[in-house]
């Protein structure tokens, strides 16, 4: 069974970064999946990025909203990954999900909730002045 521990979130002024950290265990696979969503107070969850690693390939993808500004990386140990915000807003407001697949995604469906089979316990991140 795969379990995914996040770390990181809190609370910050717009402007001002944060990173999150998920660590993945449970699994030997080579490839796979990992991906950050959010959801805002009273919405839907939503995709904010993802990364693919398989077959000596690896993609990484964000929405259009965070483009730029956040930046998901795959740490030292193959199965973690952090997303670093940036440049923050209060529409980042929301509780982050660290959620993961041992597939590997085609890009229509890297930030699509329904594609993961594996959630982390979610961190929550709030942006106000």
């Amino acid at each position: 069974q795969v379990r995914l521990v996040e770390s990181g979130g809190g609370s910050v002024q717009p402007g001002g970064s944060l990173r999150l950290s998920c660590v993945a265990s449970g699994h030997t696979a080579d490839t796979y999946c990992m991906a950050y969503f959010r959801q805002p107070p009273g919405k839907e969850r939503e995709g904010v990025a993802a990364t693919c690693t398989g077959s000596g390939f690896r993609k990484t993808y964000y929405h259009d909203s965070v483009r730029g500004r956040f930046h998901l990386s795959q740490e030292n140990a193959q199965n973690a990954v952090s997303l670093q915000m940036n440049t923050m807003k209060p529409e980042d407001t929301g509780m982050y999900y660290c959620a993961a697949t041992l597939r590997f995604l085609p890009a229509s469906g890297l930030l699509d909730p329904d594609q993961y089979n594996y959630w982390g316990q979610g961190t929550q991140v709030t942006v106000s002045s």
